[in-house]
């Protein structure tokens, strides 16, 4: 029988695939199952409320990671964007960057592409999306200030799914 220890390096990586996968696929069961009680609304409502909080532990335990304090500015957001659960998953870019401004884009999301795969219209998610990359955002330094260019139910073109551009304040 095998356990985490026997895999090499190759195989910690797979693993930390299937893991965000599982932590994906929970969080649409969970979403899913509130929407089918409650509505799509109140879905959204605890879904968003849930993010406010996860995003903030999310950044905190990146930083650790990475050993890193808040406040290290643009660095540190870029690096830490690149660590996040979901980063192993989906594809990102970041566009533009320099010590004061950061373009972020989300290429392929794992929730969307599903969705289309179903035949179903994208998932208006820029409310959490506001929600959970602000407050990532602000945990890695609260001088980040986060602006949605795009995300669902906003159109956007076929090469990202939401974009999202932070700036440092003086």
């Amino acid at each position: 029988m095998r356990t985490i220890e026997d895999l090499d390096v190759n195989g910690l990586r797979d693993l930390l695939g299937v893991y965000a996968k599982n932590w994906l696929a929970h969080d649409g069961c969970w979403f899913q199952g509130i929407e089918r009680e409650l509505g799509l609304v109140a879905a959204q409502r605890y879904n968003n409320a849930a993010w406010e909080r996860f995003t903030v532990i999310e950044a905190q335990r990146i930083l650790q990671f990475l050993g890193r304090q808040p406040g290290e500015g643009i660095d540190a957001l870029a690096e830490a964007l690149g660590f996040r659960i979901y980063a192993s998953v989906n594809r990102q870019r970041i566009v533009e960057r320099d010590q004061r401004h950061l373009v972020f884009h989300m290429n392929e999301c794992r929730v969307q592409v599903a969705r289309r795969r179903k035949g179903l219209a994208d998932y208006p998610c820029k409310s959490a999306g506001i929600i959970e990359y602000s407050g990532f955002a602000s945990a890695i330094d609260p001088r980040l200030r986060t602006r949605c260019i795009g995300c669902p139910p906003d159109p956007h073109p076929d090469d990202w799914w939401c974009a999202w551009e932070f700036t440092l304040d003086s």
